[in-house]
């Protein structure tokens, strides 16, 4: 007996607790059915499926408005990785994607929904987002990061008292340098980008997840706009793989250079390339 009513009181408490506003908060009936894993639509003829641009193929394919001055780090970022290099794919070092790179969908993303803040678990070079949508005004004093910080707000676009998109600004300061996919596709190095993304689920078939992202960055001549797609792993006892890049990531970078480990042994990785200053260790006999 004595169980049963600490329970009751326990929950009068939490009745008490919530006034009528709040327990409205708690309305998840109002928002979207994000659950599931979520991963890129793969386009059939479109090779790799790594682009920014879901339906255009890598590196110069994606037709990115950018800047000569961009233009040209695109191209020497390229030569870069033709001979080796890694070119401004930070993801190669085992750092994160960042935004607008890490809501690629390479692997498995899983949404949860709380009144006051949206997360995207992403679990791959990226841990994940929060998108706050309690009202909140942008903070001063940010400290710089890969995925910037995200404000939200929940629309009802068609009014029948559900919402159906969320509305989401992006702004740094960022970390970089940050590429746009895994050809090194590049932002501008003063990581002053900002995002505006429309995140919702597509009218004829609620499997298919769009995440319309305008990118706003200097290194482009004007802002731009593409449509990812992500379709839903509906199934409940779907598994989740677990990725750590640093587990199996042979590259290793050592000041400016890359090599590779291979064997146990460190490797150029290209012809004529240095080896590491050894300065600090001991020269052994042979």
């Amino acid at each position: 007996m004595l169980y049963r009513s600490s329970i009751g009181a326990i929950a009068l408490a939490v009745v008490c607790w919530l006034s009528p506003a709040a327990a409205q908060v708690f309305d998840f009936g109002k928002y979207p059915d994000l659950k599931g894993q979520w991963r890129r639509v793969v386009v059939p003829g479109i090779p790799g499926q790594q682009g920014h641009d879901q339906t255009k193929p890598g590196g110069h394919g994606q037709q990115a408005p950018l800047t000569p001055e961009y233009e040209a780090v695109f191209v020497a970022n390229l030569a870069e990785q033709a001979k080796g290099g890694l070119g401004n794919i930070s993801t190669a070092r085992c750092l994160p994607a960042g935004m607008p790179h890490m809501m690629m969908g390479f692997g498995q993303m899983e949404y949860v929904i709380t009144p006051d803040t949206t997360h995207i678990l992403i679990d791959w070079d990226d841990h994940g987002r929060r998108i706050f949508t309690d009202g909140r005004d942008w903070p001063s004093g940010l400290e710089p990061s890969w995925s910037g910080y995200s404000i939200g707000k929940w629309i009802d676009q068609d009014g029948d008292g559900k919402y159906d998109m969320l509305d989401v600004e992006t702004r740094g300061p960022f970390k970089g340098p940050r590429s746009y996919d895994p050809s090194g596709l590049p932002l501008h190095f003063d990581n002053a980008s900002v995002f505006k993304e429309r995140i919702y689920l597509d009218k004829a078939d609620p499997n298919i997840l769009h995440d319309e992202v305008t990118t706003i960055d200097h290194a482009l001549t004007r802002p731009w706009t593409v449509d990812k797609r992500y379709r839903r792993n509906s199934n409940p006892r779907a598994a989740w793989s677990e990725y750590y890049c640093g587990e199996n990531n042979a590259q290793v970078v050592i000041g400016k250079e890359n090599y590779f480990l291979a064997n146990g042994f460190l490797m150029p990785v290209r012809k004529g390339q240095t080896p590491p200053d050894l300065r600090y260790f001991e020269p052994t006999g042979r």
